[in-house]
């Protein structure tokens, strides 16, 4: 059974830290293998010359790979970050940014994902993220 994007907002609310619930992300697709989130523009998480800072892109692209996890699994279960990388390519400014990250491998204690971040209103590439996962639940 595939979890909703009202289940996967239930998640999110209940397992993140204050501070990422203030990135206002939220859940706007889940699949077997992915989830899809939506980060809002504000001019708080922009840095000097307008871009939206990569922090809280990295942030981002950290949680849609829990609710991805999540979404696979059935629910939440305890996990953390193992590893992280992103690549930057370009700026968003002024629009909202679409995550989706997708698992590439879903083991018992392993979670692998890759994370495309687009400019929600031009669609083009922001960055990528790729995700490694332990997971303790």
């Amino acid at each position: 059974m595939t979890m909703s994007p009202a289940e996967a907002d239930k998640i999110l609310a209940a397992n993140f830290a204050p501070w990422v619930l203030d990135l206002g992300l939220t859940v706007e697709a889940v699949g077997e293998d992915r989830a899809v989130l939506r980060l809002p523009w504000s001019e708080r998480l922009a840095r000097e010359g307008g871009g939206l800072s990569g922090q809280a892109l990295m942030a981002a692209a950290d949680t849609a790979t829990v609710i991805a996890v999540s979404a696979a699994r059935g629910g939440f279960v305890p996990m953390t970050t193992v590893q992280q990388s992103t690549s930057f390519q370009r700026a968003v400014s002024g629009a909202d940014v679409r995550i989706e990250a997708v698992l590439t491998k879903l083991g018992r204690r392993m979670a692998f994902a890759d994370i495309a971040l687009s400019d929600a209103g031009s669609g083009a590439l922001a960055a990528r993220a790729s995700t490694v996962y332990a997971i303790l639940g």
